[in-house]
């Protein structure tokens, strides 16, 4: 069974008189440690997709099942608990709290899990280590780099152990040298720690680092083959 399944999944938006179906009947499987890469033309459905397998938001019809469970039946309270123990979100913005440093930003979803202070601790040193911001830890965002903020940000989104990453756009606001080095990071850290992942890019060069991609277009999903 793969890990995230979306069966018959549609989602639809209202603009005006206008009805806009991004999500049209959708199926999807992502297996376990897959990094998939998903693009397409802006306003596709490509960061609905992602928000709907988030819980963020919810489809109009169909299921969302992640390692087992239905996603699209949790009420509000236990969909948050899941989410903080299951999933992990990396924005396009590294959205870190500038009055905590690195440490603290990355520390703040293990706070929602029943952890002791020592295994908080040790989740939050591992996850600057693996994205190479040990000697970081005490700084403050404006006190890093832009493809440091952004390394600290994919620590925060793998901290907790979660069974899926999600990531909008990660290196849509950098530049080249720097996207080129976050996407030697993401690739690694699918590989090393089996994280599955799900990424959202305009970019086909960032979007070919991925084992599998996707082209979402019209509702549809499209298979592009690696080259």
């Amino acid at each position: 069974m793969a890990l995230v399944e979306l069966r018959g999944v549609s989602r639809s938006f209202h603009k005006g008189d206008e009805t806009i179906t991004p999500l049209d009947n959708i199926d999807l499987d992502i297996q376990a440690g897959e990094f998939m890469s998903l693009m397409g033309p802006s306003g596709t459905g490509k960061s609905t997709l992602l928000n709907l397998v988030s819980g963020i938001d919810r489809p109009d019809s169909g299921t969302i099942m992640v390692d087992g469970t239905e996603v699209t039946k949790l009420s509000r309270g236990k969909l948050a608990d899941w989410r903080a123990a299951n999933l992990g979100y990396i924005f396009q913005t590294h959205n870190l709290i500038p009055v905590l440093t690195a440490y603290e930003n990355v520390e703040l979803p293990t706070l929602l899990l029943k952890l002791s202070s020592q295994q908080r601790r040790q989740r939050v040193n591992l996850a600057l280590e693996a994205v190479g911001l040990s000697d970081r830890a005490d700084h403050y965002p404006r006190q890093l780099s832009g493809g440091q903020e952004q390394r600290v940000g994919i620590a925060r989104a793998i901290v907790a152990h979660p069974k899926v990453v999600v990531a909008d756009e990660p290196t849509g606001s950098l530049d080249v040298e720097t996207s080129e080095q976050i996407q030697v990071l993401l690739q690694r850290l699918n590989q090393e720690l089996d994280i599955t992942m799900l990424m959202v890019t305009h970019d086909s060069d960032v979007a070919s680092i991925a084992s599998r991609q996707m082209v979402l277009d019209r509702g549809k999903f499209l298979e592009r083959v690696r080259s």
